[in-house]
């Protein structure tokens, strides 16, 4: 089947949090948030590197909200609630409909942070990859020096599957990483 032509939610909820596919006109309020969180996500994310112009995020967010009709990459926005702020950002990416499977990223907003809000967006992005997309595996990738990334898919069960040594280069560019491979299967 045509990824394009399946149906599933473009938002669900979890106990405190409203999570969804990007909106146009997402680009001011996702602006702030990684503004306010550069210093925490400079060392492990690309789009980190360098500061964004509202335009620039806006731009991306439209990306990504067709490439997420198309089945491509399924990025979500996480919003608290009950105020409506922005918590931060993860989604479904590298996707293999045919396994399915998919590999879950997240950022969170720092004032938000150690809170147990991407924890929880995570568990729920989780279910749905199983539940409604009938994944057969979820993996989560980060930098094994992220320890605060590796907490989370460990907190989730998300068992170690290899630490791939010299696997890719740090963001900034200057040294090999490596990367830890976390999954679930079904």
């Amino acid at each position: 089947m045509n990824p394009i032509l399946l149906d599933f939610p473009h938002e669900f909820y979890s106990e405190r949090l409203l999570i969804r596919l990007p909106q146009p006109g997402d680009g001011k309020l996702v602006h702030s948030a990684i503004t306010e969180s550069m210093k925490e996500l400079k060392p492990w994310l690309p789009f980190a590197q360098k500061e964004q112009t509202v335009e620039e995020v806006e731009a991306n967010i439209r990306d990504a909200h067709i490439k997420f009709l198309k089945r491509e990459d399924l990025r979500f926005h996480i919003f608290h609630k009950e105020t409506g702020e922005v918590i931060g950002c993860s989604g479904l990416h590298r996707i293999d409909w045919d396994v399915p499977k998919f590999e879950i990223g997240y950022w969170v907003n720092s004032r938000f942070s150690g809170r147990g809000y991407i924890t929880e967006a995570v568990r729920r992005i989780s279910d749905f990859a199983f539940d409604d997309l009938k994944a057969r595996r979820v993996e989560i990738r980060c930098d094994a020096t992220n320890t605060r990334s590796r907490a989370v898919a460990e907190r989730l069960g998300y068992q170690l599957d290899a630490i791939l040594k010299n696997e890719d280069v740090s963001v900034d560019g200057k040294e090999l990483r490596d990367t830890c491979i976390f999954s679930k299967v079904k």
